[in-house]
C-alpha cells in the first residue's frame, strides 16, 4: 500500500458535477464521493419516490466501489443525507436490502436543507480494498 492517492473513475456511475473525483483510493481505503440519484447514461435525476432514488444512489456507489477493486460488502462507513428526514424509514428499508453483510457499516443520517440538483438523497461511503 503506497501513500500516493489514486483517482477512481467508472463509466457505470454518473460523471462528477463539479471539481471532484468519484472516489479516491489511499492506504487501502476507498473514499467514495457522495452519489445522488443520477442515471449514469443521461446524467439526469431518476424520477420516482425515495425507494427508486435510494436504489439508484446505491447502484452508483456499487459501480464506483467495483471500479476501485472493492464492493458494497467492504463498506465500513456511510453518511446518508436526506432532504426530508420523514423519508428515513422508507430509505432505510431499501438501504438494508443492499447492506446485508455483518458487520453493517457505521452510518450517520443527516437532514440537509438542499442537496445537489434537487435530489432527495445523497450517500457517500468509505470502503476497504478487497483482500
Amino acid at each position: 500500500m503506497g501513500t500516493k492517492a489514486r483517482e477512481v473513475r467508472s463509466e457505470a456511475a454518473p460523471r462528477p458535477v463539479g471539481p471532484y473525483s468519484q472516489a479516491v483510493v489511499s492506504r487501502g481505503f476507498i473514499f467514495a464521493s457522495g452519489q445522488v440519484p443520477l442515471d449514469p447514461t443521461t446524467n439526469t435525476l431518476v424520477p420516482g419516490e425515495i425507494e427508486v432514488q435510494t436504489d439508484r444512489v446505491i447502484a452508483n456507489l456499487r459501480a464506483v466501489l467495483e471500479a476501485a477493486g472493492s464492493s458494497l460488502d467492504r463498506v465500513v462507513r456511510t453518511t446518508v443525507y436526506l432532504a426530508d428526514l420523514g423519508l428515513f424509514a422508507r430509505m432505510n428499508e431499501v438501504y438494508g436490502r443492499h447492506f446485508r453483510t455483518d458487520p453493517k457499516p457505521a452510518r450517520s443520517t443527516i437532514q440537509a436543507a438542499r442537496l445537489p440538483l434537487g435530489a432527495a438523497i445523497e450517500i457517500d461511503a468509505i470502503a476497504t480494498l478487497d483482500e
